[in-house]
């Protein structure tokens, strides 16, 4: 299993598995749109003894504006 540590954006933060190990990028919706990330760098902890691979994948672009108090409730 690889797992995505995901930066900038809406999930930064965020770490989640993935089902595809050589994925160059992640699209995952959000809101009325999708959310892109892309992989840079290579993946770290791939021997069979160093815990889960894990790759870096950073924020590139949003698909449709990102709204964080879509209904107001913030104001």
């Amino acid at each position: 299993m690889t797992i995505a540590r995901l930066h900038g954006g809406p999930l930064d933060g965020q770490v989640l598995p993935l089902e595809q190990a050589d994925l160059d990028k992640f699209i995952a919706p959000y809101g009325e749109g999708q959310i892109i990330y892309r992989r840079t760098g290579a993946p770290e902890n791939t021997g069979d003894h160093d815990g889960p691979t894990t790759a870096e994948f950073w924020f590139v672009e949003a698909t449709e504006d990102i709204n964080p108090d879509p209904d107001g409730r913030d104001a």
